[in-house]
């Protein structure tokens, strides 16, 4: 690095307080853009792989050369940054281009569609340059004296190339901080919000059932987000490998785990979870149902037990994880755990009905559906938050380096050694073939898994 010269996460950050001041080439991006998974087109394919075309597409209104700034975020689990840019599109007939203007009784004629652009894939440049226009003297004179403009005066009508490929990933002196506990932390989060989506599957604080049906006959999530089907556009991944249309590498995967239980991988989902460790019965006839989900959980006759465990079942550690928040979320046991976590992220609103249901008071249906939705939202947030602060700018440095933060002191272990010294531990296929480091009350595992790209470059690319 020159004295002058910046990180790229650096840059990232000052895009990301201009972004309202920052404006992006996107046709510059599009026609420059090297996908880095196998693209998917719209539409389902039938018995014989024939693509059938949904009967709605979904056409820009802006249509223009320059989008807003989007936002940045790191993934969770690879040394990968992506840019979510945000664009108004309109719904129209596939077969005649009419528009849709209403949808379930509401305007359906302003949404919003969002690309995904990948501009640091695996730890590698993946978009050599971004072509702005910036509105701000302040950012101008900002990104000037951090050595990424050339030009010499302010104005804001000229095009800016700012180049990326020329800058190291991360500063030489980049410092996190310590990582304990915030395996557990997620955890119990993880796993509430997944008894929740459960519960929120088929279910909306806002539309009632008839409009969820309109919403999806016509591509639209109960959020009202465009959801078309999408599908590889490869029917055949080893023909396209031999044609050239497709390329392989290999992507390291990069955990952060605890001593017991290695990465977010080993939770089931929570109807799983529910139909392995317990039964939900009809509390009048005592009706005991076979496939037990949490959509049933409003059902007010509804009842729950332990399921009677065989002695060939193994408790896991991530099942002693999840049975306390379970069993206190469905009133068997009241350990407070479950409050504990609602109110640590503002979400005192489900706090109150799980203790006011938990005392026998009825609850009404759709007061519970509003704070369930509430809930979630909260949660969700809470867990970005601390992906984004603490755990995933972490893996994208050793992801980009390929070392471990100066102050993070450990020695590698294989597969083997590490499940010598924690005999919790489970690995799949790939993790056997891991690094693993043994950091505070953590662990962090790197290891690499087989990833599909289409080869050409894409133009309005959704990956």
């Amino acid at each position: 690095m020159t004295n002058n010269q910046i990180s790229l996460v650096e840059l990232i950050q000052i895009f990301t307080q201009y972004r309202n001041n920052i404006i992006v080439n996107i046709k510059h991006l599009q026609e420059h853009y090297q996908r880095t998974g196998i693209k998917r087109v719209k539409g389902i394919r039938n018995e014989n792989g024939e693509l059938l075309q949904p009967w709605l597409r979904a056409e820009y209104i802006d249509n223009a050369e320059y989008v807003s700034m989007g936002e940045f975020q790191f993934n969770r689990n690879t040394a990968t940054l992506n840019m979510l840019i945000k664009r108004k599109v309109k719904l129209a007939k596939f077969e005649d281009q009419t528009p849709t203007i209403e949808v379930a009784g509401l305007l359906v004629n302003d949404l919003n569609t969002f690309n995904n652009y990948t501009i640091v894939s695996d730890g590698k440049i993946n978009v050599k340059s971004l072509v702005v226009k910036i509105s701000s003297k302040k950012a101008f004179d900002l990104l000037k004296e951090k050595g990424i403009l050339d030009a010499e005066e302010f104005d804001f009508h000229a095009e800016h190339i700012i180049q990326l490929d020329n800058l190291p990933l991360v500063a030489a002196n980049s410092y996190y901080n310590s990582i304990d506990g915030l395996f557990n932390e997620l955890a119990e989060i993880k796993v509430l919000i997944s008894i929740i989506s459960a519960h929120l599957r088929k279910e909306s604080d806002v539309f009632v059932v008839g409009q969820l049906d309109e919403f999806k006959k016509h591509y639209l999530s109960k959020n009202v987000y465009i959801n078309f089907p999408t599908t590889n556009e490869y029917t055949d991944i080893h023909e396209a490998l031999v044609n050239g249309t497709l390329e392989s590498r290999f992507s390291y995967k990069i955990d952060v785990g605890s001593q017991d239980i290695l990465n977010f991988s080993k939770f089931p989902s929570a109807n799983k979870f529910l139909n392995r460790m317990y039964r939900l019965y009809d509390r009048i006839t005592g009706e005991i149902f076979i496939k037990p989900s949490f959509e049933m959980a409003f059902n007010e006759n509804l009842a729950v037990r332990h399921r009677l465990l065989s002695s060939r079942t193994k408790i896991t550690k991530v099942d002693e994880l999840m049975k306390p928040i379970f069993d206190d979320f469905l009133g068997l046991e009241q350990n407070g755990i479950v409050g504990g976590i609602l109110k640590k992220v503002g979400a005192d609103s489900l706090a109150q009905l799980l203790q006011d249901k938990q005392t026998g008071k009825q609850i009404n249906k759709e007061e519970m559906v509003a704070a369930l939705t509430v809930a979630h939202k909260k949660l969700e947030q809470y867990a970005e938050n601390i992906y984004q602060d603490k755990i995933s700018p972490l893996v994208f440095y050793i992801g980009s380096t390929g070392l471990l933060p100066d102050q993070m002191q450990a020695t590698a272990m294989t597969a083997e050694e590490a499940a010598a010294k924690y005999p919790n531990l489970q690995f799949s296929k790939d993790e056997q073939e891991g690094t693993f480091f043994a950091v505070g009350d953590s662990i962090i595992s790197i290891y690499a898994k087989t990833e599909y790209y289409s080869k050409l470059l894409s133009v309005g690319v959704d990956n």
